[in-house]
């Protein structure tokens, strides 16, 4: 007796839908046991498999640093440079001018809002570069995070 390949993948199909549809019904009683219907609901009310951390994380932190201060930097410079830098303030701005002067006030108004934005990454990246710096001095004192 030879076996049809189309059929016994057509078997296996059906097969396999019927046990997630199995698992679907499987599941609506424990949805409808915590009374909120919710998947999540119903989740979390199992134990948990993570865990909270048991340190800070130092030793990674240290590790990671310098292509940290890396990337922050590279960023800083972008967002300082002249108006021939992509991503820049100053070209930002320059877009924002030109748009006024054109009289296209919406996308004034959008790319000042976006101005704004970039600005504030600017003293955010800035302070994490100090940030940085505090924690190359420790990273330096601790032998990389190692030490307990």
């Amino acid at each position: 007796m030879t076996v049809n390949p189309t059929v016994s993948r057509r078997a296996a199909a059906a097969l396999g839908a019927l046990a997630v549809a199995g698992s679907l019904f499987a599941a609506a009683p424990a949805q409808a046991a915590d009374g909120t219907g919710s998947p999540s609901a119903a989740a979390s009310a199992a134990p948990s498999a993570r865990q909270t951390p048991k340190g800070d994380g130092a030793k990674g932190i240290c590790k990671r640093l310098p292509k940290t201060e890396e990337r922050v930097a590279k960023a800083v410079d972008r967002l300082n440079g002249d108006a021939g830098v992509v991503g820049s303030i100053a070209r930002l701005q320059q877009r924002a001018t030109d748009a006024k002067t054109a009289g296209h006030t919406p996308i004034a108004t959008y790319l000042n809002d976006r101005l704004t934005a970039r600005r504030n990454l600017l003293a955010t990246l800035q302070t994490r570069q100090s940030d940085l710096k505090a924690v190359a001095t420790w990273c330096a004192a601790n032998n990389q995070g190692s030490t307990k």
